[in-house]
């Protein structure tokens, strides 16, 4: 009798010892065949600060979803013949191969691409190349301001536009936020599309009779005016300027180091696997 009591002893111990307690498993909120749904994978589903009633909508359409998927996938698999899935898996192996290579080369390729481009290389470049580089619409340098017919400092507002000095960069500083709009930096190429944007009552039909280089003027619309000075003027077709090139010759190198160096390194690759003798083609 004591024998068996000290054995019944033994026995719950050992069950209440947390090492031989089984594994909680997660707690599943659906199910689709010998397919589960659990807890954990709408963990970060719901964004903070929803409603109750909004979020039982986001779950279970998300549920929803997530069924029809599963049900679809099992039916896909039951219906499609055997080449068809055997096509399916080839392209995803090889989908899956292509991600890898591009996530990794692009790795490489950041740790390692020289992103510093001289004003030198870049002129070199344009000069080189500028042939190729020709405007696909009118683009136009010039200021302009949009202010109230009834400012007080309209006179001499006119006047300093007109007469535009940097020693004045003090004053445009002060008026400019009294502005409706304007644009004071003349040196920037502007496409012909941002023009008719940014003064409405250009148009392409009209266009012509307002950008022409080194045309002024004014042009009331309502209760407000715009000062327009024009600077240059370059037509459809013609060689772009360095200046608005600029941005985009800094990403044509920056893009041709980067394919210069994927070749670099697949050589290289190639040529260490040959010479450990981890790569050879059979004759």
């Amino acid at each position: 009798m004591i024998r068996k009591l000290y054995i019944l002893v033994i026995f719950q111990f050992i069950a209440s010892c947390n090492y031989f307690k089984p594994e909680a498993k997660p707690e599943a909120i659906a199910r689709v065949g010998d397919s589960y749904l659990y807890k954990t994978d709408i963990t970060d589903l719901i964004p903070a600060g929803t409603s109750k009633e909004d979020s039982l909508v986001i779950v279970r359409n998300f549920i929803d979803r997530w069924a029809s998927q599963k049900l679809l996938i099992n039916k896909a698999e039951i219906n499609l013949s055997e080449a068809k899935k055997a096509e399916f898996n080839t392209l995803i192996k090889q989908y899956k191969n292509d991600l890898y290579t591009k996530a990794y080369i692009e790795e490489i390729v950041k740790q390692s691409v020289d992103t510093l481009i001289s004003e030198q290389e870049l002129k070199k470049y344009y000069n080189e190349n500028k042939e190729n580089f020709r405007t696909n619409g009118t683009l136009v340098r010039l200021r302009y301001i949009n202010l109230p017919k009834d400012h007080p400092k309209f006179s001499t507002i006119r006047s300093k536009f007109l007469d535009f000095r940097k020693s004045d960069q003090k004053f445009w500083a002060t008026y400019q936020l009294q502005f409706k709009n304007s644009a004071l930096n003349d040196s920037v190429w502007v496409a012909m599309n941002e023009i008719y944007r940014k003064l409405p009552f250009v148009t392409p039909e009209n266009r012509e009779a307002y950008m022409s280089a080194g045309a002024s003027f004014q042009k009331p619309e309502g209760k407000d005016i715009y000062l327009v000075k024009v600077i240059n003027v370059i037509d459809k077709n013609q060689v772009s300027p360095y200046s608005y090139l600029k941005p985009t010759l800094q990403q044509v190198i920056l893009n041709r180091r980067k394919l210069e160096l994927i070749k670099k390194f697949e050589k290289e690759i190639t040529d260490d696997a040959i010479k450990d003798n981890k790569y050879e083609i059979y004759k």
